[in-house]
C-alpha cells in the first residue's frame, strides 16, 4: 500500500486523481468523491500538495470513521470510500479510493458532480438525466432483490470475506461489513441486491432456484453412453467454484512419464488445470441470472469436457474477439470475483486459457466456443490420447548419469562441443565421443556446424 501512494505521488493530478493537502475542506473532498464515482473512479491523497509535494496530515483516533462518515453522510446514493493512512517519510498521508459504481449518478449536498480532466465540476442537467436512464436499464445484478431482505445476508461470510480481502490486497478495510457490501454493490436502499444474494446470501436457491452447477460424468465419448455420477454444486457463488473445481480436478487423469533427460518423473495432467478453474468462473461470472429455467452444467466425457452456461454472448463479442475483447454481463458479481482473485477484472482470464494450452508439454487441442442468442458453451480436450502415443518410446529410453547432466548442461547453455562434454563429466574423450553418439542415435540431440565449430543442441 506504502508503495502504492509513492507511485500516485509521483504522478500529476488527473481524470482519476485529485490531490488536497489537509483536512481543512471535509466538503470539497466529498464533492471531489462524488465526481469520481460519477465517472471512472479515482484516489484523493490527502496530505501531498498539489505540486505533489507530500506535507502531511495529522491523524488521530477518529479522523478515518469521521472521513468516512462525512462521505456517506452527504451521498445519494451513498458512497462507501475505501480509507486507509500510510507513513511516508515520516509523515501520514490519508488515501481515500472511490469506486465507479452502478448507482449512478451521485449527489454530494444536493448537487451532483462530474470529473472532467483533472476538474471537479458541477454536472449539467442533461448529464445528470443520461445517467439516471442508465442506471434504469442496470444490470441484472445490480437491481434489487425484491423478496429479500438484509437478514437473507450471511455476515458472517461477509466477515471472512472482508478477512481475504484484506490478506489478498495487503490493506485495511475501514467501516462497518454493511458498508462495504453497499460499496461493491452488494446492498442498495439497505435492501440485497441480486448479486448480494447470490455472492453472500445464506441461501441463494430461495430466490434463484436454478443459480447452481450441474455436473455429469460419463463413459465414453457420447451422451447416450452410460452415466458415471451426477452432482449438483450450490450456495454461495464463491462455494459452487471452489467445489465444482474440486470436483472435476478429483476425477482429472494426472499421466508421469519418465523423460530422457530428467532423474524425476513429469506428472502431467489431462486438461490444463488452470483452464478448468477459470472455465467454471466464467461461466458462473457471466450466466444470465434473469432467466430462472436454465443451469449452468459442465459434462465430462472421456476425450473432452464441455462447459454450458446461459445467456450468449454480448454485442459486438464473437468466438474470434473473445480473447481481445472485456464484457460482464454482471459487473457486480465479476467486481467481487476479482476482489479475492477469483476471476481476472480486466479480462485476461481467455488469454491466460490460451496461453497455458500452448505450454502444456501435450500441446493439447485449442478450445472450442460454441454460442447463440440464449447460451455460451466451451469444449476442451483431454490430452490422454496423446500421452499414449508418446508414452512408450519416451519411457525405453535411457540414459546415463553423464548423458543426464549434458543436457541439462545444454539446456541451461543452449549448446555443448565435445570438449565441454569431457570437461563437465571428467571423463576421456574416447567416453565422451561414445556417449555423444549414443545422444545423437536415440535423437535427442543433434550435430551442428563444421570443423573446429561442430558443437549440439536438442533435437
Amino acid at each position: 500500500m506504502k508503495d502504492e501512494i509513492k507511485k500516485l505521488v509521483a504522478k500529476k493530478e488527473s481524470a482519476t486523481l485529485e490531490f488536497k493537502p489537509g483536512l481543512s475542506e471535509p466538503d470539497r473532498i466529498v464533492e471531489v468523491a462524488c465526481s469520481f464515482a460519477n465517472a471512472r473512479g479515482g484516489v484523493i491523497v490527502v496530505g501531498v500538495s498539489d505540486s505533489g509535494s507530500v506535507v502531511g496530515v495529522d491523524v488521530g483516533r477518529q479522523t478515518v470513521e469521521q472521513l468516512s462518515n462525512k462521505v456517506v453522510d452527504n451521498t445519494d446514493p451513498a458512497i462507501y470510500p475505501e480509507i486507509s493512512v500510510e507513513n511516508i517519510d515520516g509523515k501520514d498521508v490519508i488515501m481515500v479510493k472511490v469506486a465507479s459504481t452502478p448507482n449512478k449518478p451521485h449527489t454530494a449536498f444536493g448537487r451532483s458532480f462530474i470529473r472532467v480532466g483533472k476538474t471537479t465540476k458541477l454536472m449539467r442537467q442533461s448529464e445528470y438525466e443520461q445517467l439516471l436512464l442508465k442506471r434504469k436499464n442496470m444490470a441484472f445484478d445490480s437491481q434489487v432483490c425484491e423478496d429479500a431482505g438484509l437478514n437473507d445476508l450471511d455476515m458472517k461470510f461477509v466477515r471472512s470475506f472482508i478477512s481475504k480481502y484484506e490478506l489478498l490486497n495487503k490493506t485495511k478495510i475501514a467501516g462497518t461489513p454493511l458498508g462495504l457490501l453497499e460499496s461493491l454493490g452488494g446492498v442498495k436502499n439497505k435492501k440485497p441486491t441480486n448479486a448480494g444474494i447470490l455472492l453472500f446470501g445464506k441461501d441463494p436457491r430461495k430466490f434463484f432456484p436454478n443459480a447452481f452447477i450441474a455436473i455429469a460424468r460419463y463413459k465414453g465419448d457420447e451422451i447416450g453412453v452410460e452415466r458415471l455420477d451426477y452432482k449438483e454444486f450450490e450456495g454461495r457463488l464463491f462455494d459452487q467454484v471452489d467445489d465444482a473445481d474440486r470436483y472435476i480436478k478429483e476425477h482429472v487423469a494426472v499421466m508421469s512419464r519418465l523423460l530422457p533427460y530428467k532423474v524425476e518423473r513429469q506428472d502431467i495432467p489431462e486438461y490444463p488445470l488452470f483452464s478448468i478453474r477459470e472455465l467454471v468462473t466464467n461461466a458462473v461470472a457471466h450466466r444470465d441470472y434473469s432467466e430462472q429455467g436454465s443451469k449452468v452444467i459442465v459434462k465430462m466425457f472421456d476425450g473432452r469436457m464441455e462447459f454450458y452456461n446461459p445467456g450468449g454472448l454480448e454485442k459486438g463479442i464473437t468466438s474470434k474477439n473473445i480473447a481481445a475483447k472485456q464484457y460482464s454481463r454482471n459487473p457486480v458479481i465479476t467486481k467481487v470475483l476479482s476482489k479475492v482473485k477469483y476471476i481476472e477484472e480486466l479480462g485476461e482470464g481467455w488469454d491466460k486459457i490460451l496461453s497455458e494450452h500452448d505450454e502444456h508439454p501435450l500441446k493439447p487441442k485449442k478450445p472450442e466456443i460454441g454460442a447463440d442468442e440464449y447460451s455460451f458453451s466451451v469444449t476442451v480436450f483431454s490430452t490422454k490420447g496423446k500421452f499414449e502415443e508418446e508414452k512408450a518410446p519416451l519411457q525405453s529410453v535411457e540414459l546415463n548419469k553423464r548423458q543426464k547432466k549434458a543436457i541439462e548442461y545444454v539446456k541451461e547453455k543452449g549448446r555443448i562441443t565435445r570438449r565441454e562434454y569431457v570437461d563437465i563429466s571428467n571423463v576421456s574423450a574416447k567416453t565422451a565421443n561414445i556417449d555423444i553418439d549414443d545422444l545423437e542415435k536415440k535423437g535427442i540431440i543433434q550435430k551442428k556446424g563444421k570443423g573446429r565449430s561442430v558443437h549440439y543442441v536438442l533435437k
